[in-house]
């Protein structure tokens, strides 16, 4: 097996091919940036960071746990929905299709308005069957709406995951004597995991940074908390933090993905490093 060696070129010859129009537009973004920067720490009062400092961290737990707690459930619920995809029995293949074509293809925040707003018009009904005391807390309702949110995007990527695994590893598990869920289990998953773990990742950013919604239904997370100590204070230095905060929540769930991928995949590394 030829292995074929690029090198990594020098710092100096990096940006040897950046343009000065380039080099124009790099140095105005990094003013920018700097700006921005100066402005935050400029408009930091210690006085009222002592005061409302501790509800941007408390709002930042409810914010993890939101997220943690949808993104659990939804992959809990993935399941059953990434089978049903592969299912050839039409009407389960069906019925799996319209509920990811649903939740995948309108907005978010109708969801959660479908579900916070909706239980209410149900009520009466709700009481009855004692899942009032579930749909009147707002944190439930943005759990549930998450939940099945991200529960059709894992089921797509799920699916989508199986379906590249070459048919020749079936038929070999097969040939085995494996049953048909040692084969899921030891075989097809395992591939699958692998292919699936970038976009579970994107998955995990993109429901993180979508979190802020709960907010407009009284939940307070992050962004609920920020709101409300803007409106006490017209400090709009705390929405830099809370921009932080999203921005260092991103980036730690970036790098875990990232060693997971590194971590897993490192056979593969293992067996096309040159003897």
């Amino acid at each position: 097996m030829t292995m074929v060696l690029t090198a990594t070129p020098p710092r100096h010859r990096r940006f040897a091919n950046v343009t000065p129009t380039g080099a124009i537009m790099i140095g105005v973004w990094v003013l920018v940036l700097a700006g921005i920067l100066y402005a935050f720490y400029d408009s930091i009062d210690s006085e009222r960071l002592t005061t409302y400092g501790g509800r941007i961290l408390t709002g930042f737990g409810v914010t993890l746990k939101l997220v943690v707690v949808s993104l659990f459930f939804g992959a809990i619920l993935s399941l059953p929905i990434a089978a049903g995809r592969l299912s050839k029995h039409r009407l389960i293949a069906g019925l799996t299709f319209g509920y990811t074509y649903f939740f995948r293809g309108t907005p978010l925040i109708a969801q959660i308005f479908l579900i916070y707003y909706g239980a209410g018009q149900f009520a009466p009904q709700l009481k009855a069957v004692g899942l009032w005391l579930f749909f009147r807390d707002a944190f439930n309702c943005a759990v549930l709406s998450f939940a099945l949110n991200t529960a059709a995007y894992q089921a797509e990527i799920l699916a989508g995951a199986i379906r590249t695994v070459p048919m020749g590893q079936r038929e070999a598990a097969r040939a085995l004597g494996l049953h048909a869920f040692n084969e899921l289990r030891k075989v097809v998953l395992p591939q699958a995991f692998i292919s699936a773990l970038r976009p579970y990742g994107n998955e995990v950013i993109l429901i993180t940074k979508a979190s802020s919604i709960a907010s407009i239904i009284t939940v307070l997370d992050l962004m609920g908390q920020t709101r409300f100590v803007f409106s006490k204070t017209y400090d709009l230095s705390f929405y830099f933090w809370a921009a932080a905060f999203y921005l260092v929540s991103v980036e730690i769930f970036s790098r875990f993905v990232n060693a997971l991928e590194r971590r897993i995949t490192r056979h593969l590394h293992m067996r096309q490093a040159p003897h």
